[in-house]
C-alpha cells in the first residue's frame, strides 16, 4: 500500500530557510544579471538591426541585378534561337510554294496543250515562221516586207486559250495586209 506522506509546519520552515541561504542568492543575482544581459543585447540588436538590414537591402539588389542580367541574356539567346529557326522554316517553306507553283505550272501546260491550245512556245515558233516567210517573200519581190499586225497582235505574256485562239485566227487577215502594203 501506498503510503502518505503529510507535511507537517516544520517541513515549510525548512524550506524557507533554505530559499533565505547563501546559494538562493547567488541564484537571485545569477538571474538578475542574464536578464539585463539579454536586455542589453536587444538594446544593441536594435541599434544596429538598422545598419544590418541596410546592408541586406543593398546586397539583395545587386543579387536582383545580377539575376535580371542573367535572365535577360538567356531571354535573347533564345530569342535568337527561335529567330534562326523561324528563318529555316520560312525558307522550307518558300522552297515548298515554289515547287508547288511548278507542279501546278506544269499540269495546267498539259492539260491546255491536250485541249489543243497553242503555249506561248508555240506562239513565239509562229511568229518566227512569219517572219522567215516575210524575209522570204522580200527576198524574191526585191521589197521590204511591211510590220506584220501578227507580230504586234503576239502576246507578251502567256496566253489564255481564247486569246490565241483569236491571234491565230487574225493572222491570216494581217498577211493579206502585209501583201496589199507590198504590192502598192
Amino acid at each position: 500500500m501506498v503510503k502518505k506522506i503529510q507535511k507537517n509546519g516544520s517541513d515549510k520552515k525548512a524550506a524557507a530557510q533554505a530559499f533565505n541561504s547563501p546559494l538562493s542568492g547567488a541564484i537571485k543575482d545569477s538571474a538578475q544579471q542574464i536578464w539585463l544581459a539579454g536586455l542589453g543585447a536587444f538594446s544593441k540588436a536594435q541599434e544596429e538591426g538598422g545598419k544590418a538590414f541596410e546592408s541586406l537591402v543593398k546586397e539583395g539588389l545587386s543579387i536582383q541585378r545580377k539575376t535580371q542580367a542573367v535572365a535577360e541574356e538567356r531571354i535573347s539567346e533564345a530569342t535568337n534561337k527561335v529567330s534562326s529557326m523561324a528563318t529555316d522554316i520560312s525558307s522550307k517553306a518558300s522552297g515548298q510554294w515554289d515547287k508547288l507553283e511548278s507542279i501546278f505550272e506544269e499540269r495546267v501546260a498539259k492539260a491546255l496543250n491536250k485541249l489543243g491550245v497553242p503555249s506561248a512556245r508555240d506562239v513565239d515558233a509562229l511568229i518566227k515562221r512569219i517572219d522567215a516567210l516575210n524575209q522570204h517573200v522580200q527576198e524574191l519581190g526585191g521589197k521590204a516586207p511591211a510590220k506584220t499586225a501578227a507580230r504586234k497582235a503576239a502576246p507578251a505574256k502567256k496566253s489564255a486559250s481564247k486569246p490565241a485562239a483569236k491571234n491565230v485566227a487574225a493572222r491570216p487577215a494581217a498577211r493579206k495586209t502585209a501583201r496589199k502594203a507590198a504590192t502598192a
